[in-house]
């Protein structure tokens, strides 16, 4: 028997929306970046990106766990001497929540130009609304990502 390897006819792409109302970053950056790869699909392959699209609503509203808020710090330098910035995660999640859950989701995908690829297909807005009506995505439940009270 010789080993499938998936052609481009035999990707097919769809649309899926998830509502990040009320969940856990983590556990809804694992089932995101899971389907940017295509990890659910049977034509899944590790060097081909078979993954769909997702859209995240609501990024402004997910829980943190275990008080991440006040200790997690990201930074960014400028390449210039001194041009290291520091940001808390509780003042990027209320300035640009967006870029938190992209952050959440990259540091799930490979390293490589095949990771960079498949996270383009992932769409996060702050707030209930985006502008991909006309792909007709598919709601995605992610009661696992659910928090805990």
């Amino acid at each position: 028997m010789r080993t499938f390897s998936p052609k481009p006819d035999d990707i097919t792409r769809t649309w899926h929306v998830v509502d990040a109302d009320g969940l856990v970053l983590g556990r809804l950056a694992t089932e995101v970046a899971a389907r940017l790869r295509g990890k659910h699909k049977s034509v899944f392959a590790p060097h081909v990106d078979t993954g769909d699209h997702v859209i995240v609503v609501n990024a402004g509203k997910v829980v943190l766990s275990a008080g991440k808020a006040g200790k997690e710090v990201f930074y960014r330098h400028s390449g210039y001497p001194g041009g290291l910035k520091s940001q808390g995660l509780d003042t990027l999640l209320a300035t640009r929540p967006e870029e938190v859950v992209r952050r959440a989701v990259r540091g799930m995908l490979p390293r490589t130009r095949l990771g960079r690829r498949q996270l383009t297909k992932l769409k996060v807005y702050a707030g209930p609304d985006h502008p991909h009506q006309s792909q007709q995505p598919q709601a995605l439940e992610l009661p696992a990502a659910r928090a805990r009270s």
